[in-house]
């Protein structure tokens, strides 16, 4: 397994990470553990939670995972996030975290998800530097990190603050565009950077003829082609798997295990027709899943990448036998703007839904 320093930590980290934010069978105590045991003698050392995957649950299983992998001898370092802000909410946040997950202190911990400057603003005035600067004074986390989803040059206020030393944001093969700019703040700050959504939700393996320009060589797995386009990229530390079942670990070992880099031509290759066709589709972060009328809002954007990739029929096709969700749900959109507000990636979802309703018709 290849591996690479994270930022100036003097830490060396995986290149492959194991997501806890789709297991499949999360109350599968003894199967959660399996497939860390697995991934971690397959050279994986890097674990990311939060305290909302599966409520808590993704949490607790990677606790039992860290206390087996520790019997076993087996390193690891652990990442986990706060949406908290102020110094007594992250306080009480954090206790918890640590007796979840069996541990002291906590290697990586973010200030999650940061969707807007005014955001990240809002959560700094709180105290939030401060209390994760005492923290780490005090032992509890040795590592201070960020999730953002801030999108090109709006990333560069937020990696400015001195205080962080890795960051965490949503990228694969068909966002590239909105993350070069990212990439090179990244760079300037030597900070230790990890990408999730590597294979853009599923979207990608459940798409491989669409996504066959990844390849670079006849037959080759979509998911290694996938991972193998972030493993070129030298700015990223860590792709970040969401793991659902073992075999899942397995074909991502097998995609580090295999590879032995991109040249240039290939990597510009495949650059360029990213720039081209790839960079506006949902990566199904679900943080849209919120609308106040009840619209499965998430479920819908997925149905609309597959208009955008495969046709109009595509889109009805998935809606009717995937979802089994009727057309007329995107037509109750009253266009109150919240889940835009909330969309990690910008994308202009009231309109979306607009085309969708045409379906119904």
């Amino acid at each position: 397994m290849i591996r690479r320093e994270y930022g100036r930590t003097g830490k060396q980290c995986s290149i492959v990470g194991f997501g806890g934010m789709r297991f499949q069978q999360v109350e599968d105590t003894e199967l959660c553990v399996r497939m860390m045991v697995e991934a971690a003698r397959g050279g994986i050392n890097y674990f990311d939670t939060a305290p909302a995957y599966f409520g808590v649950k993704s949490e607790l299983a990677f606790g039992h995972g860290f206390r087996e992998l520790a019997r076993l001898g087996l390193p690891f370092y652990c990442a986990t996030k706060t949406f908290e802000a102020s110094e007594a909410g992250i306080r009480r946040e954090i206790e918890k975290q640590l007796r979840r997950l069996g541990l002291e202190a906590i290697d990586f911990y973010h200030v999650w998800c940061i969707l807007s400057l005014e955001n990240w603003r809002e959560r700094k005035a709180k105290g939030l530097l401060q209390a994760f600067r005492r923290l780490k004074e005090e032992g509890l986390i040795r590592h201070i990190c960020v999730s953002s989803h801030l999108l090109g040059g709006e990333i560069v206020e937020l990696l400015s603050e001195e205080i962080f030393e890795g960051v965490l944001f949503g990228y694969s093969a068909y966002n590239f565009p909105a993350r070069e700019k990212a990439f090179q703040a990244i760079a300037a700050r030597g900070l230790g950077c990890v990408v999730m959504n590597p294979l853009g939700g599923g979207l990608i393996p459940q798409n491989p003829d669409v996504f066959d320009f990844l390849r670079n060589r006849p037959g080759q797995d979509i998911v290694e082609a996938a991972l193998h386009f972030l493993f070129a990229h030298g700015e990223i530390t860590t792709a970040l798997v969401g793991f659902a079942t073992v075999e899942e670990v397995r074909q991502a070992l097998r995609a580090a295990e295999s590879f032995s880099g991109l040249s240039e031509v290939q990597f510009q290759r495949i650059k360029g027709s990213l720039r081209e066709a790839f960079q506006d589709l949902c990566t199904g972060c679900q943080y849209c899943d919120h609308c106040p009328e009840g619209i499965p809002v998430p479920k819908l954007m997925d149905s609309f990448n597959h208009w955008k990739l495969q046709g109009k029929p595509a889109a009805a096709e998935r809606l009717k036998w995937h979802w089994n969700i009727p057309a007329s749900e995107a037509a109750r959109c009253t266009a109150c703007g919240q889940c835009e507000e909330a969309c990690t990636q910008h994308l202009p979802i009231i309109e979306r839904l607009r085309q969708l309703s045409t379906l119904a018709k």
